[in-house]
């Protein structure tokens, strides 16, 4: 018996990208001569759109710059520089297992977040994987949820969110979906509250309960 349908962010709720993510954002802002901050100062960057983060770090005139250093580096070495948090394999395995159709929804560029779950061998559980294009579209989870929704012929309302952020609380409201919070990545109660919702886990093994 199918159950559930599940759309899972990538960066902080799969795997944890904060060494490579803030070291090609510092890259990024050294090749524009531009002073970084120290990479833990960065963590905040983790999950919103990439160029919306160079908006507020480089500004809105060396932003597209920014983004082209970072997946320089990105493409390369950053990529790697990233690790899966426990249990997130066997999580996987028995979510499947109990007829869920999973799904990655991430605002990364789609080409990168396959070679992510291909690294990881995490691709073989997902029925489909999604991200935004490298020209930016689909950056915006709202949007990029409305397309794989329309693209799998599901409804928001019988379909579950599991991030780490406010975009994906925020995304996942737009498009009539519950939505669990992961406080092992990057995010907060507080900003899953504020788009009403009161769900949320510790570590990645209590989600096999929360989806019920």
């Amino acid at each position: 018996m199918t159950q559930t349908p599940l759309f899972f962010d990538l960066d902080g709720t799969l795997t944890d990208p904060q060494q490579g993510i803030t070291g090609c954002i510092r890259f990024a802002m050294q090749q524009l001569q531009i002073a970084a901050p120290a990479q833990d100062q960065l963590t905040w960057c983790i999950g919103p759109p990439l160029h919306e983060s160079f908006v507020e770090l480089v500004g809105e005139d060396k932003a597209d710059a920014a983004v082209e250093f970072y997946r320089r580096r990105f493409s390369r070495i950053g990529l790697y520089e990233n690790e899966l948090y426990p249990g997130i394999p066997q999580l996987l395995e028995e979510l499947r297992s109990r007829g869920h159709l999973l799904f990655v929804a991430s605002s990364k560029p789609r080409v990168f977040v396959e070679r992510i779950l291909q690294h990881f061998d995490l691709a073989k559980f997902f029925t489909a994987i999604y991200g935004s294009e490298l020209d930016g579209r689909l950056q915006d989870k709202g949007e990029l949820l409305a397309y794989a929704l329309g693209d799998q012929q599901l409804q928001g309302v019988d379909c579950v969110m599991i991030g780490d952020r406010r975009h994906d609380a925020l995304g996942a409201a737009n498009n009539g979906m519950d939505f669990i919070g992961v406080l092992y990545g990057f995010g907060s109660v507080e900003e899953f509250s504020a788009h009403g919702f009161s769900r949320w886990v510790e570590q990645p093994g209590q989600l096999l309960d929360a989806v019920i």
